[in-house]
C-alpha cells in the first residue's frame, strides 16, 4: 500500500502557539498566527503589544525533530525582565500569566 504524503510542514525550528482564554462565551483557543510570526520573539513582542486576551501557555514545537515543549516559564520571565527594564506595569492579563509560572517554579 502506498503512503500518502504528510500533511505537516517541514519546518525545522521552533513553532510558538499561544493558548489565549476569551472567556466563559467563547472559551480558549490556540490564536492564529502566520508562520513567519510563530516564534518565540513574535510571541513576546505580541505579549508585550497585548495582542492576548487571558494568556494561558505557549507551547513550542518542531516537527521536523518530533518534539514539543511547554516554554510558558521562559516566556513568563522573559516578559517580567522587559516589562521591567521599559520601566512599564504588567497589564492585568500578562500579570496573571506571569505570576501563574513564577508561583509554579517556586
Amino acid at each position: 500500500m502506498p503512503s500518502s504524503p504528510s500533511i505537516v510542514p517541514e519546518i525545522d525550528r521552533d513553532v510558538c502557539l499561544v493558548l489565549d482564554d476569551f472567556g466563559p462565551t467563547l472559551g480558549r483557543a490556540w490564536r492564529e498566527t502566520d508562520v513567519h510570526d510563530a516564534n518565540f520573539e513574535s510571541v513576546i513582542a505580541d505579549l508585550l503589544d497585548s495582542e492576548y486576551t487571558n494568556p494561558i501557555c505557549v507551547i513550542a514545537f518542531n516537527t521536523t525533530k518530533g518534539s514539543s515543549h511547554d516554554i510558558s516559564e521562559v516566556v513568563a520571565v522573559e516578559v517580567r525582565t522587559r516589562y521591567k527594564h521599559q520601566g512599564r506595569e504588567l497589564p492585568e492579563s500578562l500579570q496573571q500569566f506571569v505570576e501563574r509560572y513564577e508561583s509554579a517554579k517556586a
